[in-house]
């Protein structure tokens, strides 16, 4: 890579510091490679206006700029992170393409039943179909986190070395709607993933700018 890469982020972030908006991993991702990076806040009125949605059409932060490189979606990014930098694949063709699968689960298998529990708390709560929907969901989440769980075993990672499906897998797995849930075996791999240096430094820098910003509002 020939150039500081750029990542686009909350200027304000809604999970209060808590290391949950979607740039984060990104930041996770690059501090595992050792790879410096600048940051570009941006408020929720600017994640709106042209400027960015030509970056991200859907107009959500993460973005990621690198020479005349630009990308959007975060399991986008961090496998063009992992791809161009050692550290988050596997150099055995098999073992790397097995790495990248659970990427995709972790993104298009898991987080989506674990979203969907989130979203309805936050917007269905005054339905006259929560009580009975919420059970369903939460259904949905223990049958996914119960295979995951016995794919795992006693293993540390879930194939072979830390990588990156198990970035983005811890990831999801800190989500709230799935933290509750999380039987021993799945807990400790998550507290594992936390534990990484690479981890505490980007949760350390995206927490710092959710400090700088809640300085700025009381003032």
């Amino acid at each position: 890579m020939t150039s500081k890469p750029t990542i686009r982020a909350f200027e304000s972030s809604p999970d209060r510091g808590r290391g949950l908006a979607r740039d984060f991993p990104v930041r996770w991702a690059l501090e595992e490679v050792g790879q410096p990076y600048d940051v570009h806040l941006v408020s929720f009125k600017e994640m709106k206006e042209p400027e960015h949605r030509a970056l991200q059409p859907f107009g959500q932060i993460p973005t990621y700029q690198e020479d005349r490189l630009t990308l959007f979606e975060s399991a986008a990014i961090i496998l063009r992170i992992a791809e161009t930098h050692a550290g988050l694949l596997p150099v055995d063709a098999k073992a790397r393409s097995r790495a990248i699968a659970w990427m995709f689960a972790a993104k298009a298998t898991v987080e989506p039943v674990i979203v969907e529990r989130e979203a309805a708390m936050l917007i269905e709560r005054d339905k006259p179909w929560f009580e009975a929907r919420l059970p369903i969901m939460e259904d949905r989440i223990r049958t996914r986190l119960t295979d995951l769980s016995s794919r795992l075993g006693d293993a540390d990672w879930l194939d072979g070395g830390f990588n990156a499906g198990d970035l983005l897998m811890v990831n999801v797995l800190r989500r709230p709607a799935a933290t509750p849930l999380l039987d021993e075996r799945l807990a400790a791999y998550v507290a594992r993933g936390e534990a990484r240096p690479a981890f505490q430094r980007a949760f350390e820098a995206q927490q710092q700018v959710f400090l700088a910003a809640s300085e700025r509002q009381a003032q």
